[in-house]
């Protein structure tokens, strides 16, 4: 490591906070925020500052029968090493007798890959701006040396005020620092998220800084486009389509983020934008893509709000853009107490199955001719169908042609019309609320996510003026 690196590093590690010795009576413990294969993230209440942590808690026990003690001293020697506004911070660690407790900064806004679920896919400005950030906090981990190496959107928190903050680093690696020329290291296993892994650690089990470039290049795609570049039915699939560069740019791609993407995913990670060889991250962060962001100043700039960002398929429609309530997908703490959220519980709905003599033999013989009748009755189990009809699920800049069919239940399932395959059903909770944008586009709003729906024959209102009726039947207050 050069003498520069070094005076950086020793820097950063003077200004963490000293770790000071608490025990857990020191903390009151609220909601889980997650949970890994030994360990859960809560989030606390310190009793005697009232300041909130994400205690991540480390069951022994699991970690040694799992062979895990190197992912988790690797995880603290890295934190210990960081002090950065869009890294997660560790601000103490302790232990008893089962468990280790990681004291972290709470990143109330949660992971970026909700946000993502819940519009579908970012604008140019709030995929600039939050790609940009990422930029800023890899060049700050490689300057120390440091591969995180499981880039991916569930590892991107954001903090309250909506930036980001990087997290989990079990996986990541140290570079040699007695070999300044050092720029990969050998994997002993595979380690990362299949569709954002780099195509080196795949062929060669060889990771370089470059090789969260590719990752990067990845969730630059996704945040425009709704999904990630490789997708299969598969991991064998998916590293063969990574292995080939097996990828397609969606219609209505934009074409700056285009080239940016292009010169991120490439095969040869020596070549790929921002790596050493290729003139560093001043390289990457003068791309077209990037003209007027303040880099030095980002974590003192007000995020763009996030929109309901719906790109058209038609030249002669601009693309629908409105901001939303992001407060609706952010970690509610009001109450500590309370160790799971019950805003999106449909115990409320009434039981709609109350009919007269003559109805119940109506809707008996209905149900029988549409047990005969139709091809869609295999897939609605035993619901009597309300209305049906082929709608365009959109998702980012995807579409995917559906058969809907709304239910007794009540339910809207979707099926793949041309498999005859169940792909899903749309959650119905009091929540739900559909909405008309014209006569073809409609939403349906739910606590977790945004359905776009586009109708072909132009029956938006239709549909929404049906699903309001069946969701006032099953969820009005009325007695």
């Amino acid at each position: 490591m050069s003498s520069n690196n070094e005076a950086k590093q020793k820097s950063s590690e003077s200004t963490v906070t000293p770790f000071l010795k608490k025990k857990r009576e020191d903390f009151h413990f609220g909601k889980i925020l997650g949970e890994g294969s030994y360990s859960e993230v809560v989030l606390v209440r310190e009793h005697a500052t009232q300041k909130e942590y994400a205690m991540k808690i480390l069951i022994k026990q699991h970690i040694i029968r799992e062979k895990k003690v190197p992912y988790v001293s690797r995880e603290k020697e890295v934190m210990k090493m960081t002090n950065h506004p869009f890294i997660v911070r560790l601000y103490f660690t302790f232990q008893d007798k089962e468990n280790l407790y990681y004291g972290l900064s709470y990143a109330k806004g949660g992971e970026l890959l909700q946000y993502i679920i819940k519009l579908g896919s970012f604008d140019e400005e709030c995929t600039r701006f939050y790609s940009a950030e990422l930029i800023v906090a890899l060049e700050y981990l490689h300057g120390l040396g440091i591969i995180h190496r499981d880039l991916k959107p569930e590892n991107i928190l954001l903090s309250e005020d909506m930036h980001i903050k990087l997290a989990d680093f079990g996986t990541a690696k140290i570079l040699n620092k007695n070999d300044p020329t050092s720029k990969g290291e050998k994997a002993n296993s595979f380690v990362g998220t299949a569709q954002y892994v780099s195509p080196e650690l795949l062929s060669e089990k060889v990771c370089y800084k470059s090789s969260d470039l590719w990752a990067l290049g990845c969730i630059i795609y996704q945040l425009l486009a709704g999904r990630p570049p490789f997708r299969a039915a598969n991991e064998y699939l998916i590293f063969q389509k990574i292995i080939k560069l097996e990828y397609t740019f969606p219609e209505g791609f934009l074409i700056e983020p285009k080239d940016l993407v292009s010169n991120l995913l490439v095969l040869d990670p020596k070549k790929r934008v921002g790596c050493d060889d290729m003139g560093g991250y001043e390289t990457l962060k003068s791309h077209a893509f990037y003209k007027g962001v303040d880099f030095e100043n980002l974590h003192k700039t007000d995020p763009p709000k996030l929109k309901l960002y719906l790109p058209s398929n038609d030249p002669a429609q601009p693309a629908f853009s409105e901001e939303v309530d992001i407060s609706t997908l952010m970690d509610k703490d009001d109450d500590l107490d309370e160790w799971e959220l019950e805003r999106f519980n449909i115990t409320e709905h009434k039981n709609y199955t109350t009919k007269t003599e003559t109805e119940a033999e109506k809707h008996k013989a209905d149900l029988e001719k549409q047990k005969r009748e139709s091809i869609w009755h295999p897939f609605v189990d035993g619901h009597l169908i309300l209305k049906m009809g082929i709608i365009d699920k959109r998702k980012g800049l995807f579409a995917k042609r559906r058969q809907f069919l709304l239910t007794e239940g009540p339910e809207l399932y979707y099926v793949d019309p041309h498999a005859m395959v169940l792909k899903g059903k749309i959650p119905w909770t009091k929540e739900l609320r559909p909405e008309v944008k014209n006569f073809k586009i409609f939403f349906v709003h739910t606590p977790h996510r945004t359905y776009y729906l586009e109708d072909p024959a132009s029956r938006a209102t239709e549909w929404v003026k049906m699903i309001e009726e069946v969701h006032k039947r099953y969820f009005s207050t009325k007695k």
